[in-house]
């Protein structure tokens, strides 16, 4: 019955998006911003490497060789792709990021002492931001959320669990700084709301790239692989950019699926997690794909194959991160590299 229940909202789901009416398409459509950053145009006349068809390691190398005056003047003249530039050492980037920030009224990220590994002024805007030192950290995570995160949403104070930046604090915290640094990471073009967008997985492949692309980065500076902790469409995100970049450790929360059937599917060799709220309303959503709409099997479900991390004090689709929970203590040790 249950399984004939679900079927027919997935029918309905379908319908729904499709014909345009209330309901679930109730979000705004988005265009994913990609390409290189802002003012490439400008850097590449000088020269400079191309940001798309260079790779981090590359890049990395390039600003190696650079003396430490030409280094500044770089992010002086075209902050915008220096602050968003994979392989660029995180120094550089938080100081371009600064300089975008005052320049393009982002007040709160340009506060002192923020460290910004990106910022992308143009739609909505992208943004990343580090809590703990890069450089020095013996663990690394990253936070990728869902719908309705950008550049003036990710740290609001508002459901301050249910945004990038909260939850990187918080998971930063539980590690008890055991030398981590997590990466609240807004870096792609999310879906706002429950409309088609969030439905379909077209902002998600967008995302994957710049995902895959920001693993290759971390690399590039030699840091160690992440743990990547996925939030609701996050995990959409995840689940296509699992097969081209280095993670330790994958974890799903709140997810309506990962585009993939089970684990093997996700062809990775990083452990896969999954959590689920019994309280979070994701659990009604239909695991199908259909059309191309939904994002297939759950991955709580026991036939994906993912290992469990314990949710049940978690509440709503946001709680996965407030303190004294035991999903936070969980994300914790998967960061350390422990077993649960």
């Amino acid at each position: 019955m249950r399984r004939c229940k679900r079927t027919l909202v997935a029918v309905v789901l379908a319908t729904t998006v499709v014909s345009g009416t209330a309901g679930w398409a109730s979000g705004t459509a988005q265009e994913p911003v990609t390409g290189p950053p802002p003012g490439s145009a400008a850097w590449q006349r000088e020269g400079l490497p191309d940001p798309v068809a260079t790779t981090p390691a590359r890049i990395a190398r390039f600003f190696a060789a650079l003396s430490p005056g030409r280094q500044r003047d770089l992010v002086r003249r075209h902050p915008t792709v220096v602050g968003n530039l994979d392989g660029v050492p995180v120094e550089l980037r938080y100081a371009a990021n600064s300089r975008t920030a005052q320049a393009h009224g982002f007040d709160r990220l340009a506060d002192p002492g923020r460290q910004i590994l990106a910022l992308d002024p143009r739609g909505r805007g992208r943004a990343a931001e580090v809590y703990g030192d890069l450089d020095t950290a013996e663990h690394v995570a990253v936070v990728v959320p869902g719908s309705d995160m950008d550049a003036r949403t990710f740290d609001r104070t508002k459901d301050p669990y249910g945004t990038p930046a909260g939850m990187a604090r918080s998971l930063r915290d539980a590690t008890k700084g055991h030398r981590t640094a997590v990466i609240a990471w807004a870096g792609y073009t999310t879906p706002v709301g429950l409309g088609p967008d969030a439905a379909t997985g077209d902002l998600a492949e967008a995302g994957a790239g710049r995902l895959a692309r920001l693993a290759d980065g971390l690399d590039a500076t030699g840091a160690p692989d992440p743990a990547l902790f996925c939030h609701s469409y996050g995990s959409v995100v995840c689940g296509l950019a699992a097969p081209r970049l280095d993670a330790a450790d994958v974890v799903a929360l709140g997810s309506p699926g990962m585009r993939a059937k089970n684990v093997g599917d996700l062809r990775t060799d990083a452990r896969v997690w999954a959590a689920k709220s019994p309280s979070d309303w994701i659990d009604d959503i239909p695991n199908v794909e259909f059309a191309g709409l939904g994002h297939g099997a759950d991955p709580t479900a026991p036939a994906f194959g993912a290992r469990r991390v314990p949710a049940g004090d978690a509440e709503g689709h946001t709680g996965y991160f407030a303190p004294g929970t035991r999903s936070l203590r969980a994300f914790a040790a998967i960061t350390l590299g422990e077993e649960l």
